[in-house]
């Protein structure tokens, strides 16, 4: 491995910091049997400058590019040199936050990667005091001890699913609820640590969470890790001028940060739904309003069942308000109840449950006038009731206000922060394009290909039969069923279909279901415990939709056969017509958002396919505008890496048979 070229001046401390990253690289990190390239070592080279510089850097990362080691590595030489260039010791330096959308990555770097570098970086004496990590959560995540022994008495001698009742149990030895599997939603929002602690709690002194936060907030903590939300909670408190809810940060590392606008638009907009109305009744009840409690769940109830039968919904999917004589009507009668019930409770429950009583009126109400800074739309909660939700026009300026414009080194990083040729849509969710920043930090774009030979295990399939046939019809999914029957017995199994669609899943899965000679596992909602049935399969088929788009990892074997059903382009939905509005016409949206997005989605999807150095699979994408000479067609191979193209079913059998073994077959 060459020797990384600097292309800025660098001062002595800067350079020795460079210097320091090439050892751990290109010696240390090889030393204890990680495979190191010269991608990884330029990538953390450039998140250094980044963060020397005080500037924002958007680092799309591919697979197996080793990204973390890059980052951590990076917060850590900044800490050592950059602060002791300003005279500040290593006990007294500010943390630097890393900031992920999801748990288990949270976990993997505090119980992974932190102490794996801690532990090679001290026998090397580059550092002299262990590495210490912190995952920051919101209180929600926290069991309340009080609150918990009242839930565990109110079940006693009750029916209660036994599941439920075991988890609940559990939470006497684990604070952490997002540890404890199989507690329902309504046992969560009941136990946890409410908003606002009274101040005469008798168990204060013993407190799991007051413990837990006593260490999170100590001297010595190198690095706090929270997920998007709690991190724009922490800068919303501080624009507001409330106590911060995370230390004073020397940097910040977005990872997963292309789920960051979804992460703002869910902390500028609210939402009311069945188990928030549950939440209040139980509260009631607690304060002696029991006959209160009774009114409201029987009101609410009748309003959810309205807008219910006057909707239809589709799983995952947003859907337009019908302002219906019916809706309208069921909804003034509901925010009235709610306004007069807040009223009349005044002196008899806590102002924090008025408030929530009003909060939930006011909402209701923004379906009768609709405000222009909002967007409304309902959801569908696991109940299959409706979820009333309002969503802001202005994520980009929330972003830039709350995070950009803080003067805070920034590294932005992610498997598909890039689009096509570029990062323009990106930088437009993001608040970091040119035209929306009015302060303007150094916005620096990398991008390190992932390391895997993709020209070599990766086969890419576009049939060139491909039909047009109406999106949902019967003939679709008959010959989207036959092409799937093809490709499995291509590929003996071990596959996985990834649709757009939950119902064309549902009607392609009723069509194969018996004909199909290979285990076939369908994705709804137990989306977990259905993966791992397909993990101990071998070689089954599975059907997924949702979530499963990213993600999830399937190494080796299980998955050689990725087939994507349809071009994943957004369903149309009221956040996409509000984009829309944006632009000129149809075309600029479609080559500046929808094109954008799908390919950005499709990497995601793509990225299901080859997980190790040594996976081989076949992508194969169903769409015909995918095809060669269809409408989209040049746009996929510039979101894809390069592959080996097949041109027929019979080239992915034989791609198949060159690839794999014997124990493949059986």
């Amino acid at each position: 491995m060459k020797r990384a070229e600097y292309t800025v001046p660098m001062g002595w401390y800067q350079r020795k910091a460079h210097e320091e990253a090439d050892y751990i690289f290109q010696n240390l990190l090889p030393k204890h049997g990680l495979k190191v390239r010269e991608e990884q070592l330029r990538l953390s080279h450039e998140m250094l400058d980044t963060l020397w510089g005080n500037h924002i850097a958007l680092c799309d990362a591919g697979v197996g590019i080793g990204k973390t080691y890059a980052y951590l590595a990076a917060c850590i030489l900044q800490e050592k040199y950059k602060e002791k260039s300003r005279g500040i010791s290593e006990t007294s330096c500010r943390p630097a936050v890393i900031s992920t959308s999801s748990i288990a990555l949270q976990e993997a770097i505090m119980q992974e990667y932190i102490p794996f570098l801690s532990r090679i970086l001290l026998e090397e004496k580059l550092i002299r005091i262990p590495l210490k990590a912190a995952v920051r959560k919101g209180k929600e995540h926290f069991v309340c001890d009080s609150r918990l022994e009242q839930r565990l008495l109110a079940i006693r001698g009750k029916r209660k699913n036994e599941e439920q009742r075991q988890a609940l149990l559990a939470l006497r030895t684990c604070y952490d609820m997002d540890q404890v599997h199989g507690l329902s939603g309504f046992d969560r929002r009941l136990v946890c640590v409410p908003r606002f602690c009274p101040r005469n709690c008798l168990g204060k002194e013993t407190c799991r969470y007051h413990r837990y936060m006593e260490r999170a907030k100590g001297a010595g903590i190198h690095f706090q890790i929270c997920n998007h939300n709690y991190l724009l909670a922490d800068a919303s408190h501080r624009a507001k001028g409330y106590r911060p809810l995370l230390s004073d940060y020397r940097a910040l590392v977005v990872d997963e940060a292309h789920k960051l606008p979804e992460a703002a638009g869910q902390m500028c907009g609210k939402s009311l739904c069945r188990d928030d109305i549950l939440e209040l009744c139980f509260l009631l009840e607690k304060e002696h309003q029991g006959i209160r409690a009774g009114r409201l769940k029987s009101m609410m109830k009748r309003l959810f069942q309205v807008i219910a039968a006057n909707h239809t919904f589709e799983q995952g999917q947003r859907v337009a308000f019908r302002q219906t004589e019916e809706c309208v009507s069921t909804i003034k009668e509901s925010a009235a109840f709610l306004f007069e019930m807040g009223r009349r409770c005044r002196g008899s429950v806590s102002k924090w449950i008025r408030d929530r009583l009003e909060e939930a009126g006011k909402l209701l109400c923004c379906f009768l006038f609709p405000d222009r800074k909002y967007i409304l739309f309902l959801e569908q909660d696991p109940q299959r009731l409706p979820v009333f939700c309002t969503a802001s026009r202005e994520v980009p300026a929330y972003l830039q206000e709350m995070l950009w414009n803080q003067g805070v080194p920034a590294i932005l990083t992610s498997g598909t922060l890039k689009a096509g040729a570029g990062f323009g849509r990106t930088r437009q969710m993001l608040g970091l394009s040119e035209k929306e920043r009015k302060r303007k930090p150094k916005v620096e774009e990398y991008v390190a290909e992932s390391p895997f030979e993709y020209k070599r295990n990766c086969m890419l399939y576009l049939p060139q039969d491909g039909k047009r046939l109406r999106h949902g019809s019967r003939e679709e999914a008959a010959w989207i069923a036959e092409k799937v029957k093809q490709l499995t017995c291509a590929t003996h199994g071990h596959t996985l279909v990834l649709f757009t669609s939950y119902s064309l899943m549902g009607s392609v899965y009723q069509l194969l279901r018996k004909s199909l000679s290979f285990p076939l596992v369908e994705v709804w909602r137990h989306t977990q415990e259905e993966i791992m049935r397909f993990k101990k399969m071998g070689n089954a088929v599975l059907f997924a939709a949702g979530s499963c788009w990213e993600g999830v990892d399937f190494p080796g074997d299980r998955v050689s056969s990725l087939i994507i059903v349809r071009l994943p382009f957004a369903v149309p939905d009221p956040v996409r017509e509000a984009e829309k509005e944006r632009y000129g016409n149809l075309r600029e949206y479609i080559d500046a958002v929808a094109v954008p997005d799908m390919q950005k989605k499709l990497r995601q999807g793509f990225g299901r396919a080859i997980r190790t150095e040594t996976d081989t699979c076949v992508v194969t994408i169903l769409d015909h505008r995918a095809a060669r000479g269809g409408r989209y067609y040049e746009d996929v191979l510039c979101a894809l890496p390069p592959c080996e193209m097949a041109e027929s079913i019979e080239d992915v059998g034989r791609f198949i048979g060159k690839r794999k073994n014997i124990e493949y077959y059986m």
